[in-house]
């Protein structure tokens, strides 16, 4: 007989109880994060394997206070037996602390503070500890001071703009007040600060304060390996970076094209809605307090996005437009901004845009301190495919000794980035030979 739920982020199994302090270290991540449940009887696939009855209710009692001396702050559990068919489980249940972060006390705070990580407990270093502290005071990263910054490191130009064009405040005079109310600045001791939010949303130096909050973007050869055909930092504001970013993206995926009523119609490989959604996910939901970038990989078989910082609750069933939002002032701005229409639909409409192009299904990876999104492309770029392509290219010579990255875009109808892949995909595979450098490539038959 099988447990009903599966081992998650809030959830863990033991067939018997541990000779080392697993479960307290399991416990005091629970409390770290969302609550969760420890069933021990129950082997790690699932299975039933039922404790010595005689001894449960003793156990029972053993537990609860050895969590509650070797914790810090102290941890009172909810412990409770439950018979599944004729074997005894034990459940040791825990709510969200309110007094985070909870630790070991023999291992002390530096050492002895867990998190969970998937199905994983993992020790929390100096930053996450950092980030329940916060947590604890109910602060997010996002409205803390920039010290280092002024009022002045705000673009005052950027902030007239966003609010003369929102709907909510047209026309309203941009002034200290309204942007405290934004939390996009805070004050502290007397004295006027940009916060987190602030500098990323409307710094005049977004990589000056926070050098790491970037996107990458990179176009790799293939489906695998790290060679780059084009790669390009998004820097600037989010807003900014989510312009380029995109750019960036529909620049390098393929288009097909078709005439309607004498009228040319552009089609993205895959669905733009789909691509749009988890890049701003990406950038509005991220951890920026982990120093790392955004990452962007696109390969010829799929496109990722890659956010650090976990989902900011256990992931949720996407599908069911479930929203947990990490960082409630960008989110407001974008919302402002007309770029996010409903909340808790992002990852749906990307799961039915993807169903109904009937492409493969969308991969979203909640790792260890990341969230990978997989959007898989049309199909890969198959030789077939290729050869089609290569042929159609090789036919222009029909009517000319020689051809040019324009030629190609203009008479095939593809774009420019598509045109030169393609040219020195032929020139590797010696269908064709490059004559001169730059813009001014010539491209000839062998």
């Amino acid at each position: 007989m099988k447990y009903p739920n599966v081992e998650s982020v809030n959830l863990e199994f033991k067939s018997e109880l541990p000779k080392n302090d697993q479960i307290i270290k399991t416990i005091i991540a629970f409390c770290n994060q969302h609550g969760g449940k420890l069933v021990l009887g129950v082997a790690d696939d699932g299975n039933i394997t039922g404790l010595d009855e005689s001894k449960a209710v003793e156990l029972m009692e053993y537990l609860e206070h050895s969590i509650h001396t070797a914790s810090a702050p102290p941890i009172i559990p909810k412990i409770s037996l439950q018979r599944i068919g004729d074997k005894i489980v034990l459940i040791i249940e825990v709510s969200e602390g309110m007094s985070k972060p909870y630790y070991r006390q023999s291992e002390g705070l530096a050492r002895g503070t867990y998190l969970r990580i998937g199905k994983n407990t993992v020790r929390a270093n100096s930053d996450m500890i950092e980030e329940l502290r916060w947590q604890s005071r109910g602060i997010a990263y996002e409205n803390l001071p920039v010290y280092q910054a002024a009022e002045a490191d705000l673009d005052l130009k950027k902030l007239k703009n966003f609010f003369e064009n929102n709907r909510l405040h047209h026309k309203t005079k941009v002034t200290r007040e309204l942007l405290i109310s934004y939390k996009l600045l805070i004050e502290e001791h007397s004295k006027l600060f940009p916060t987190v939010a602030g500098i990323l949303l409307f710094g005049k130096d977004v990589q000056y304060f926070l050098s790491e909050a970037m996107i990458i973007c990179s176009h790799f050869k293939g489906n695998e390996g790290r060679e780059a055909i084009a790669s390009v930092d998004c820097n600037g504001t989010l807003l900014e970076q989510f312009e380029q970013a995109y750019h960036f993206i529909t620049s390098r995926l393929s288009h097909s094209f078709k005439i309607i009523h004498v009228k040319r119609e552009e089609k993205l490989e895959i669905p733009p809605v789909a691509m749009r959604e988890i890049l701003l996910n990406a950038i509005i939901h991220r951890n920026y307090h982990i120093p790392a970038p955004c990452k962007i990989a696109i390969y010829n078989n799929r496109l990722e996005i890659f956010s650090p910082g976990n989902f900011p609750s256990p992931m949720p069933n996407l599908r069911l437009g479930l929203t947990n939002i990490r960082n409630m002032t960008i989110c407001k701005i974008f919302r402002e901004q007309g770029l996010i229409e409903k909340l808790g639909s992002g990852f749906l409409t990307v799961f039915q845009s993807y169903q109904k192009w009937k492409l493969p299904e969308p991969i979203i990876h909640d790792g260890d301190g990341f969230v990978k999104c997989i959007l898989p492309r049309e199909k890969d770029k198959t030789s077939k495919e290729s050869a089609n392509t290569y042929d159609e290219i090789l036919n222009l010579f029909d009517a000319a000794n020689e051809i040019s990255v324009s030629d190609a875009m203009t008479i095939l109808n593809i774009p420019r980035s598509t045109a030169s892949r393609k040219l020195v995909e032929m020139v590797e595979k010696k269908l064709l030979k490059s004559i001169g450098a730059g813009k001014g490539t010539r491209y000839v038959k062998p």
